[in-house]
């Protein structure tokens, strides 16, 4: 596990216990996705981390414009710590912690064309099944793939691409 990821936890917990004590998961994903935009900016990261800069300024540089009394204290104790580089860290394992306490699956379906609505669809409802939660299903599309599609749930991939099949073929017929 990166150095990131392990320094971010404590702070993604935190967030995760403030937003929930507060009832207010969803604001705090949307303000967090934000600030995680604006702290990954590499003109804004360079300001932040300047040394002339205070840091209930820097922590105002990656608030969003509309955030509570409690965000802001959460980004100046960030700031403080000079930890606001770690927000799309904290901002992804905040959404892990938020999705798990929801019981939702967040899962992505990377496909060689564009899927329909009822390719969709059935593809959400055998998650649901499978993981006995709801999905939140998010698609994209690789030609590369050639044909077919790849699931990745988290934990779990489904690698049901043309591609990968040819590969395990041509691995098969030359050992």
């Amino acid at each position: 596990m990166s150095l990131a990821l392990t320094l971010a936890r404590p702070y993604a917990r935190a967030a995760f216990a403030l937003a929930r004590q507060s009832g207010a998961l969803p604001g705090w994903s949307a303000a967090l996705s934000v600030s995680a935009q604006l702290a990954a900016d590499p003109r804004i990261a360079g300001l932040v981390a300047h040394p002339a800069l205070d840091r209930a300024e820097a922590a105002g540089l990656v608030a969003p414009p509309s955030c509570d009394a409690v965000f802001l204290q959460f980004l100046d104790v960030l700031a403080s710590n000079d930890r606001l580089a770690l927000l799309p860290e904290i901002a992804g394992q905040y959404e892990q912690l938020r999705a798990e306490a929801e019981r939702v699956v967040r899962a992505k379906v990377t496909s060689a064309t564009p899927l329909s609505g009822d390719e969709q669809s059935k593809i959400e409802q055998a998650l649901r099944r499978r993981f006995n939660a709801d999905v939140a299903l998010e698609t994209a599309v690789d030609p590369a793939l050639i044909g077919g599609a790849v699931i990745d749930a988290g934990d779990v991939v489904i690698d049901g691409s043309l591609r990968s099949k040819l590969a395990r073929l041509e691995t098969a017929l030359t050992h």
